[in-house]
C-alpha cells in the first residue's frame, strides 16, 4: 500500500516536542511526588512491608518488583516480595502469609482485581494498609491508595500510535494535512478482562477509534468491535496469536491486508507479529502498524527491526516511587499525595490515585526516551 512509504515521517519534528513536553511533565509529577511522605534518606525502622506481584512471565513485572523493593530497602524496610505466576490463589495466600509475618502495609498488584476481598478484610482487621499497584483492586473497601498511571491516556496514545503509523496524525492524535483518505483495515485487541487497567486502555483507544471507524476511514473486517470480543486473557501472547491467526483465515484470505492492530500490550503485540510472519506478511510497505505497551526490551527491538510500530513507556522506577512514598508516608502517619480523587472507582469506594504521564516510543525516539533515561542501554537494544 502507497501510503505505508510515509510512515512516520510527516512527524519528526512534533515527535520531539511531543517527548519533551511529557519528559517535562513527568517530572513536574515526580517534584510534587517527592514530598509524598517520608524521606529518601531511609526513614524506615526495619519494618516488613509485603509486595505482591502477579508474574514473573513479563520482564515488565520483574522490573516493578525489583526496583520497588530496592527503594524500599533503601527506606531501611524488610521487603517481602512474591510473585504468583498469574495464579490467584498463590496470590492470596502470598497475601495472607505476609499479613502473618507481621508486614507493616502491603503493595499489591493484583492478578485478578476482583477475587481479594476476604484476605483485605484480614489487613484492615490487623491495621495493615493496602497500596494498589498499577491495577486497581475491586470491589473492597479496603484499599486505602492506588497509584498507577492515566492509564485511559496510555489507550488514546496507543491509538494516536497507530493513526501516526497510517500518516493520519500527529503523535498527540492531531490531524494531519494531506493524510490519505483510506479505508483501512483495523484488527482490536484488548488487554485481560480480569484486570481493570484493560478497560480503561480500551476505552481510552476506542474514545479516539471509534469516529474514524463510523466514518469509514478505519475498517474491522472481522466485525469484533466489543471489548468481550477483543479481550485476551491474562494479556497471554499465546492467545493472542490464536486469535490473530483466526481473523486472518476467515476474513483475509481474499488477498486483503490487515493494515494495522491496535495491540494494548508488547506480549500480545509479538503473538500478533508471529500471527502475521506465519501467513505471510513480510516487513516492508505492507506490513501492518502495530502498537503496544510496556517497552520491553524484545519489542523495543522489534521496533528497531519495523515489526512493531510504537510501544508505550511507563517508567517503573517512577511508579515504585510513587508507591515506596505512599507506604512510607502512611507508616509515618502522614497523608500520601495524591492527583486524583474522582475517577478510580472500584465498585465500593473511589480510590485516591496518583496518576504518572506515559510516554509514546517509536523508532525515531528510543534512543531519547528510553536510552538516555537509563531504562535500556544501546547495547541491550542491539544485542
Amino acid at each position: 500500500m502507497t501510503t505505508m512509504s510515509m510512515k512516520g515521517n510527516t512527524v519528526k519534528g512534533n515527535k520531539i516536542l511531543l517527548t519533551a513536553a511529557a519528559v517535562a511533565v513527568s517530572a513536574l509529577a515526580l517534584s510534587g511526588c517527592s514530598n509524598a511522605g517520608g524521606s529518601s534518606s531511609g526513614d524506615g525502622d526495619g519494618g516488613l512491608i509485603g509486595v505482591a506481584m502477579p508474574t514473573k512471565s513479563s520482564e515488565r513485572w520483574i522490573q516493578d518488583g525489583n526496583a520497588v523493593k530496592e527503594q524500599l530497602e533503601d527506606e531501611g524496610f524488610t521487603v517481602d516480595l512474591q510473585y504468583a505466576e498469574d495464579d490467584i490463589p498463590t496470590q492470596v495466600s502470598q497475601i495472607e502469609n505476609m499479613i502473618t509475618k507481621g508486614a507493616e502495609a502491603l503493595i499489591i498488584a493484583s492478578i485478578d482485581g476482583t477475587t481479594l476481598s476476604e484476605v483485605l478484610q484480614n489487613a484492615a482487621d490487623a491495621d495493615i494498609p493496602v497500596i494498589a499497584y498499577d491495577r486497581l483492586i475491586r470491589d473492597s473497601e479496603n484499599v486505602d491508595y492506588y497509584a498507577s498511571f492515566d492509564n485511559f491516556v496510555v489507550g488514546q496514545q496507543q491509538a494516536w500510535s497507530v493513526l501516526n503509523g497510517l500518516g493520519l496524525t500527529e503523535l498527540d492524535g492531531t490531524p494531519i494535512d494531506g493524510a490519505p483518505a483510506g479505508p483501512f483495515n483495523i484488527e482490536l485487541f484488548a488487554g485481560s478482562p480480569d484486570d481493570n487497567n484493560a478497560t480503561f486502555f480500551w476505552n481510552g483507544a476506542m474514545d479516539v477509534l471509534e469516529p474514524l471507524i463510523d466514518d469509514g476511514t478505519l475498517v474491522v473486517k472481522s466485525g469484533q468491535t466489543d471489548f468481550q470480543q477483543a479481550a485476551t486473557l491474562r494479556w497471554d501472547g499465546e492467545a493472542a496469536q490464536s486469535r490473530m491467526e483466526d481473523i486472518l483465515t476467515a476474513n483475509y484470505s481474499d488477498g486483503t491486508k490487515v493494515n494495522a492492530v491496535l495491540s494494548p500490550y508488547d506480549g500480545i503485540s509479538r503473538g500478533i507479529i508471529s500471527a502475521l510472519t506465519d501467513a505471510g506478511y513480510a516487513v516492508g510497505a505492507e506490513w501492518p502498524i502495530i502498537s503496544g505497551q510496556d517497552a520491553e526490551l524484545d519489542s523495543v527491538k522489534a521496533i528497531n527491526s519495523g515489526e512493531q510500530y510504537a510501544t508505550i513507556f511507563k517508567d517503573t522506577r517512577k511508579l515504585a516511587e510513587v508507591a515506596v512514598k505512599m507506604a512510607t508516608a502512611l507508616l509515618n502517619g502522614e497523608e500520601p499525595e495524591v492527583n486524583n480523587t474522582e475517577d478510580y472507582d472500584n465498585g465500593v469506594k473511589v480510590v485516591p490515585s496518583y496518576l504518572l504521564e506515559s510516554q509514546i516510543v517509536v523508532k525515531d525516539n528510543i534512543t531519547e526516551v528510553l536510552v538516555d533515561s537509563g531504562y535500556w542501554t544501546e547495547d541491550e537494544i542491539k544485542g
